[in-house]
């Protein structure tokens, strides 16, 4: 991985490697059809709850066996027996990306680990592990209730750094916690970023937003979109015109 300022890749990737679309659909069929539409605009497709809940890893297994990438995103939260048993199967199935939630604690997320590392794969080619920080859903009233004490800041760094101590390839965070997160955790930790929104799109359910240029010039390793591109009337277009705005980004990286 190399740093040029504020932006931040990996050697060999293109921008539109960086572009996760949110398969958040209700049947395998139609997340099928939209995948096979954005085959070769985007690098790869999140399975969620909705999705992997109507399917099952019938989906999941279908679209690694025609060539797409996934990143599944189940936000495994239990004990770390159970959690490392997910995780297990997860890169058994051949996925790029998985998620656990950090708050779940370093046993939990050092199980994750070994769950992934038993599947065999060799480690550049395996899947990654990521911990989720906070939802981009919470603001700090919610925090508040949860009684968990400090800013939503404060809350995704703390949580980032012990992911990493858990050995965890990177989070899942919102675009606002980025800068906090590679002063805490350094250039190669990934980020992964969801609630991402081009200018002209509705905010919908999520709190912390940003656009696509701005969370890649703060140092996003991914973005994750998903209405503003499947629910588009020409998806391939939206798609296009996000990695456009993102290789914006690239080409005038932010200097400090």
């Amino acid at each position: 991985m190399k740093t040029e300022g504020r932006w931040f890749t990996i050697v060999g990737m293109t921008t539109r490697d960086k572009l996760i679309v949110a398969l958040d659909l209700p049947s395998g069929s139609a997340a099928a059809q939209m995948a096979e539409r954005l085959l070769g605009h985007v690098g790869l497709f999140k399975v969620g709850s909705e999705l992997f809940t109507a399917e099952g890893p019938v989906t999941v297994r279908y679209l690694i066996t025609t060539g797409h990438k996934v990143f599944l995103d189940l936000k495994f939260h239990d004990i770390p027996n159970t959690v490392r048993a997910a995780a297990r199967e997860a890169a058994e199935l051949g996925v790029s990306l998985v998620n656990v939630h950090a708050s779940g604690g370093r046993k939990m997320m050092e199980s994750a680990l070994e769950g992934v590392r038993s599947a065999g794969a060799a480690p550049e080619a395996g899947t990654k592990v990521l911990a989720v920080t906070m939802l981009t859903s919470l603001e700090a009233q919610d925090l508040a209730e949860l009684g968990i004490s400090g800013t939503p800041m404060e809350a995704v760094v703390r949580l980032a750094r012990l992911a990493q101590t858990a050995g965890l390839d990177g989070v899942v965070a919102s675009a606002r916690e980025i800068a906090a997160i590679r002063q805490a955790c350094g250039p190669e930790f990934l980020i992964v970023t969801p609630g991402i929104r081009p200018a002209s799109s509705a905010i919908n359910d999520q709190a912390r937003i940003a656009t696509p240029s701005s969370a890649i010039a703060a140092g996003a390793s991914y973005l994750v979109v998903g209405r503003p591109i499947t629910g588009a009337p020409d998806p391939v277009a939206a798609a296009d015109a996000i990695v456009a705005e993102m290789d914006t980004a690239r080409s005038t990286p932010l200097l400090g």
